[in-house]
């Protein structure tokens, strides 16, 4: 089968278009033909080796953590899919080797659920990294309620896109951080208010409005960001980030913040289908790549500044 590889680590030219052997599925496994993958942050930096020491890896990898497709084939053991399902999935496994950048996929039922029947495969592949972080990171370890107040670092993003929408399922009142080419963009998501970072400090345009501090604050920027986000902070706030904790620095502060590495969920998946299919939850794609422009692919995300989800188009 067709498949994104790298043999070492590397910039953008260790990406190879190769030739790899088709998986062969546990009596536990579905094999999954792959129809569109998403491209994320986390894979340029596996790319570079950046994780290499946090997480298992062999190489030769395929990279991708998240794909839509349609189910090809069904293991013994698993009961709740059938041959001809169409599904989209979050694919990241125990170790890093074999990803979604390829023509099929060998999963346990535990990382993925059915498609949203109102989006395309190319949408669908786009929500479950994205989608699960933001997920995790507002209801699970922030535990965000009806009527808070939340800052969403970087709104316009794959994961800050999710967080706006899914805080205003529950009725939080959100803020976030956004260059001014995209405030229309996340205003249509539903924010309350955006903050231009560029050309104003964010502390002091919170604490403008709200010189009470506020809530919560997700964080999917880290280093200075992060810790200035302390400052915003009602006390007993509460702080999430999807990046390195300067735990010291915090503790002086008298927080706990909390940091998440999202997992398989197949409910939290469930959930955010649900709300898709509802029209309660929408996906922004920002560019679709032939499997072959991959390279383009991962320039694009590496500049840290895409409007929504960049997308392979794999079969």
């Amino acid at each position: 089968m067709k498949a994104i590889i790298i043999r070492q680590f590397g910039e953008r030219d260790v990406l190879e278009l190769a030739d790899i052997p088709k998986p062969k599925i546990q009596p536990g496994e579905v094999l999954v033909k792959i129809v569109a993958a998403g491209v994320n942050p986390v894979d340029w930096k596996i790319r570079k080796g950046l994780l290499k020491g946090r997480m298992p890896y062999e190489l030769p990898i395929t990279l991708g953590w998240e794909a839509s497709g349609v189910i090809d084939e069904v293991g013994s053991e698993v009961k709740n899919f059938e041959k001809g399902d169409a599904v989209f999935a979050y694919t990241r496994k125990e170790k890093i080797h074999d990803g979604s950048y390829a023509e099929f996929i060998a999963l346990e039922p535990r990382h993925l659920v059915l498609k949203p029947k109102n989006l395309s495969f190319e949408e669908s592949a786009a929500i479950p990294l994205a989608g699960l972080t933001a997920y995790q990171s507002l209801f699970e370890s922030l535990q965000l309620q009806n009527g808070e107040k939340i800052l969403i670092h970087a709104g316009a993003g794959g994961v800050g896109s999710f967080a706006i929408q899914l805080a205003k399922t529950i009725g939080a009142y959100t803020i976030t951080t956004a260059s001014e080419k995209n405030h229309d963009y996340v205003r249509k998501l539903g924010t309350d208010e955006v903050i231009d970072y560029t050309k104003e400090d964010f502390v002091k345009a919170v604490l403008n409005k709200h010189p009470e501090g506020i809530d919560a604050v997700f964080d999917t920027v880290g280093d200075e960001t992060q810790k200035k986000s302390a400052d915003v902070l009602k006390k007993g706030g509460r702080l999430t980030s999807l990046l390195a904790l300067d735990e010291e620095f915090f503790k002086k502060k008298g927080l706990k913040p909390g940091y998440v590495f999202v997992r398989p969920e197949p409910s939290h998946l469930d959930r955010l289908r649900k709300l898709i299919e509802e029209d309660r939850l929408k996906v922004s794609l920002f560019q679709i790549f032939p499997i072959s422009e991959v390279k383009r692919a991962h320039e694009a995300i590496e500049t840290g500044h895409v409007r929504g989800k960049i997308v392979l188009r794999i079969g």
